[in-house]
C-alpha cells in the first residue's frame, strides 16, 4: 500500500526511505559520540570519573570490611608452654638437626618472591611457595593450640595415672591423653611427610617456604615444631605493595573464599596485623629482617645473611632477572592512601615506614617482585 497524496505533497516519504534516514542518523550520532567519549577520557573528565568510580568502591568495600584477628602471643605461649609441662621427654634434641628456612612476608607483593629466588640460588635450598596458602591452616593450628584446653582439664592431664602402673580397667580414663612431646611431633610430621620429604625427593638437602599470610604467631608454633628453623621477614611500605597488588588485577584471598582481598582496606588491615605481629616475637628469636626498599638499592649484607642461614648466595644470578612486575601508575589515589594510613598506621610505626608518597617506578624498575 502506498501514502496518499496528500502526505507526500507534505514532505513525506516512503516506509523504506523514512527507515534509510533514521538509520543514517543513528549512525552518526553513534559515531561522533564514540570520538567524544574517547577524547573525554584522555582529558582530567576522564581522570575524574575514573577517580570517582574508584572512590565508590574503595569506600563501599572499606564500609564491609571484616576484621582479620588472631590469636595473641600470650595465649600461645601458655598453651604451648602447657604441653611441654607434659611432655616426657622421649625425643633426644641433641639428635634434632631439622632446621628450615621460612621466607616470611607482610602481605603480597613486598619482595617475598624476589628475595625467594635470591635464597634458593643454593643449589641445596628448596623453598616451596605459599603452598595451599589460601587454606591457611598453619593459622587454623595456631588458634587451636592457642584456644587449648579448660584449667580443670589441664589439671586431669596433668596428673592422671602413669600407664604402666595402674589398671585401666579401674582407673580414670575418660579423659586419657598421650604425652605433649607425641603431640608436637605428630604435628611436625605433618610438614615433614607435606614438604620435608618431597624435597629430599627431588634431591635437595634443606627446605622451607615462603609465605605472605603468617605473622608472629605461627612463626612461634613453627619454632616450637623446628627449634633449629631460621625465619627470614621481608616487609615494603604498604603503599607501594598495595599499588602493585591492585594494578596487577588478581583476585587475591587472605582465606578462600570468605576474605578476599580485593580493596585497599582489606589489604590495608592484613599488612598491619602481620607488621605489628612482628614486634611480639620474644627476645632471641632466630629472625632477620630485610626491607624490601633496601633490598632494591644494594643495602642487603648478603654474606651476613647466608652466613646466619648456613647456605651460599649467589644474589647477582636472581637479580639479574626482572621476574613478575606488575606495578603500572606512579601513585595511589588520595582515597587509597587515606584509608591505608588509617588501617596501617600501628604497623607502619612498627617497622618504621613513614606516611610520605610511594617511592617512584624507577628505584624499583631493575629488581621488579
Amino acid at each position: 500500500m502506498g501514502w496518499p497524496v496528500a502526505e507526500r505533497k507534505r514532505g513525506g516519504s516512503s516506509p523504506k526511505e523514512a527507515a534509510s534516514v533514521s538509520m543514517g542518523f543513528a549512525k552518526t550520532p553513534k559515531y561522533k559520540e564514540a570520538r567524544l567519549w574517547k577524547w573525554a577520557r584522555e582529558t582530567w573528565m576522564g581522570d575524574l570519573s575514573r577517580a570517582s568510580e574508584r572512590f565508590g568502591r574503595e569506600l563501599w568495600a572499606w564500609a564491609r570490611c571484616k576484621g582479620i584477628s588472631g590469636p595473641s602471643m600470650k595465649q600461645l605461649a601458655q598453651s604451648i608452654a602447657a604441653l611441654d609441662a607434659r611432655a616426657l621427654g622421649l625425643h633426644d634434641p641433641s639428635s634434632d638437626t631439622e632446621s628450615p628456612i621460612f621466607l616470611l612476608s607482610t602481605g603480597w607483593r613486598a619482595g617475598s618472591t624476589l628475595l625467594q629466588r635470591i635464597l634458593v640460588t643454593d643449589p641445596r635450598l628448596l623453598l616451596w611457595g605459599e603452598p595451599l596458602g589460601e587454606m591457611i591452616f598453619l593459622s587454623r593450628i595456631t588458634r587451636m593450640l592457642s584456644d587449648s584446653m579448660c584449667q580443670k582439664n589441664w589439671e586431669l592431664w596433668r596428673n592422671q595415672d602413669d600407664l604402666k602402673e595402674h589398671s585401666l580397667a579401674t582407673s580414670w580414663v575418660a579423659t586419657l591423653c598421650p604425652p605433649g612431646d607425641d603431640f608436637r611431633l605428630a604435628l611436625r610430621c605433618l610438614f615433614d611427610r607435606w614438604l620435608g620429604e618431597p624435597a629430599r625427593r627431588a634431591g635437595f638437602a634443606r627446605w622451607g617456604f615462603k609465605e605472605v599470610r603468617l605473622g608472629a604467631t605461627e612463626a612461634s608454633v613453627l619454632h616450637w615444631l623446628y627449634p633449629h628453623a631460621k625465619f627470614v621477614i621481608i616487609s615494603r611500605h604498604p603503599y607501594d605493595c598495595y599499588r602493585s597488588l591492585a594494578d596487577a588485577g588478581w583476585h587475591t584471598y587472605f582465606s578462600h573464599p570468605d576474605l578476599p582481598v580485593d580493596r585497599a582496606a582489606p589489604f590495608a588491615r592484613c599488612w598491619n596485623r602481620l607488621a605489628v605481629s612482628w614486634s611480639e616475637l620474644p627476645p632471641g628469636f632466630p629472625s632477620f629482617h630485610v626491607k624490601y626498599e633496601d633490598l632494591i638499592n644494594g643495602k642487603i649484607n648478603f654474606r651476613k645473611l647466608e652466613s646466619w642461614l648456613g647456605i651460599e648466595i649467589r644474589e647477582g644470578l636472581a637479580l639479574s632477572a626482572s621476574v613478575g612486575g606488575t606495578t603500572k601508575r606512579n601513585r595511589l589515589s588520595w582515597c587509597e592512601r587515606l584509608i591505608i594510613a588509617h588501617e596501617a598506621a600501628a604497623g607502619m610505626r612498627t617497622l618504621g615506614y613513614s606516611d610520605q608518597p610511594e617511592a617512584k617506578p624507577e628505584q624499583g624498575r631493575m629488581f621488579q617482585t
